[in-house]
């Protein structure tokens, strides 16, 4: 994971010349890094330093390194603790780390394998930040939805608008968008969420046997009918109904279904009675419905009667600042399921996914990291993990070659592909990639509006 900014470290060392070696060794790798010479001294410093990792001696003057390590856990937070010594065995290394220690180093200290440690733990300690963010945020947001992106901050609301009415809804997405979890949420959210809710794949049910399915049948209907059947539609009386791939229900169908949104009945097939029931339509689909309409494929009118209510998902390119906190989020239901020790992504894994469009949305993601899990050989997820198709994967570049016959890109599409491709390097740290454009955290923000369409202003002049 993505390593917590500012990399505010402590060292605790006796021995003046290694606290000074490490202290120059970690400031040159770009760690703010405070040195005491005890125990006594780094306590003393209080709670307002707020250190993601402290690199401590075990053999002090005072108060020694286990010591340090209880006093450490009893903070609300408490850093990462890595302990060193010149009397490194065996059963110091494994009574510390049972006592909480993260890791253990012996003297002489290769300086190369201290980086790669500081370096893990400090991305561990990153993954613990975020799962404990995403823990708080799962218990405000809607259920099973992940993301606090601008994008999915509006769908949120438009969610808590549409739950408390009785029509129906109509939820547009890309595949692997999320609809039905949206569908769930609408649910879940309104005066219904104690009746059932039943989702129905248009497209997986054979086009003659459809209207049977919907609004069941009597007994001797047809052949093979040899008792009678209620029906989807029924099942979800109270409650409701997710008609999802709504484009693939046939044109006679539509038309029953438009019925049923304007009466509240349905006809079992085999009866002539009607029977009155009180659901919920929900209607979701990946594909263009006004097209659909346009060729004659869907009925104009029940278009216009879904559409009432209607919500856009958000594909996950269009939410790049929701990449890590899914990862997170997905990672943890495989460490929960399967128990491996896979702590979490490498910086180059979270910076390949960031690289890579996902046009399979969110699913495509989760199946991607469900393979990295499986596969993974060391302690976080790394490239190679990942299906050929994202760990090789490079974005196009814009071609301004006059001879190439292709149209120049405007100056700000040229800023907002600069600002893409420095977020990416930063795997969606705003705070570093602003530091690294040389303007303020709010012009950054107003650029990103821009590109998602919600400001006309003209871009800011860097440096502002």
């Amino acid at each position: 994971m993505s390593i917590l900014s500012p990399h505010q470290l402590a060292v605790v060392e006796d021995d003046p010349a290694l606290m000074e070696l490490l202290q120059e060794e970690l400031t040159s790798q770009g760690y703010q890094v405070t040195a005491c010479g005890s125990a006594e001294d780094f306590l003393a410093l209080g709670t307002e330093h707020s250190f993601a990792l402290v690199i401590s001696d075990i053999r002090l003057p005072g108060m020694d390194g286990l010591q340090l390590l209880q006093r450490l856990k009893q903070q609300p937070e408490p850093p990462a603790l890595l302990l060193i010594t010149a009397f490194g065995t065996v059963r110091q290394a494994v009574n510390a780390l049972k006592q909480g220690a993260d890791d253990f180093l012996t003297k002489p200290l290769d300086l190369e394998h201290l980086a790669l440690s500081v370096q893990r733990l400090l991305s561990h300690k990153a993954l613990q930040h975020e799962v404990q963010q995403l823990r708080q945020w799962q218990q405000d947001g809607p259920a099973g939805l992940v993301g606090k992106s601008r994008a999915m901050r509006r769908l949120y609301q438009q969610i808590s608008q549409v739950a408390p009415a009785q029509g129906a809804v109509l939820i547009l997405g890309e595949s692997g968008t999320g609809k039905e979890l949206v569908a769930r949420a609408i649910h879940e959210q309104s005066n219904r969420n104690d009746q059932p809710f039943i989702a129905v794949n248009c497209a997986g049910i054979p086009a003659e046997l459809m209207e049977s399915e919907f609004f069941g049948h009597t007994a001797g209907a047809f052949t093979g009918a040899r008792n009678q059947r209620a029906g989807l539609f029924k099942e979800a009386d109270g409650g409701t109904l997710l008609l999802d791939e709504i484009a693939e229900m046939p044109l006679l169908l539509q038309a029953k279904l438009l019925r049923i949104l304007q009466e509240g009945t349905i006809r079992p097939v085999g009866s002539d009675q009607e029977i009155s029931i009180n659901v919920r339509i929900l209607a979701a689909t990946h594909q263009d419905l006004e097209q659909k309409v346009e060729s004659g494929q869907f009925r104009a009118d029940l278009f216009y009667r879904l559409e009432t209510f209607s919500i856009q998902i958000p594909p996950l390119r269009e939410r790049a600042d929701d990449l890590e906190l899914l990862a997170v989020f997905y990672l943890q239901q495989l460490q929960q399921k399967h128990a491996r020790p896979v702590n979490g992504l490498s910086q180059d894994a979270l910076d390949c996914l960031y690289r890579y469009p996902f046009p399979g949305n969110v699913r495509e993601l989760q199946n991607a990291l469900e393979r990295a899990y499986t596969f993974a050989s060391g302690s976080d997820i790394e490239p190679v993990d990942f299906p050929a198709r994202i760990r090789s994967f490079q974005p196009e570049t814009t071609d301004i070659n006059p001879a190439a016959n292709t149209r120049w890109p405007t100056l700000h599409q040229l800023q907002q592909n600069y600002v893409r491709q420095v977020l990416q390097h930063t795997a969606g740290n705003k705070q570093k990639a602003a530091q690294l454009l040389g303007v303020t955290r709010r012009t950054l923000y107003r650029w990103l509006e821009q590109e998602n369409g919600t400001d006309d202003s003209h871009p800011a002049e860097p440096g502002t």
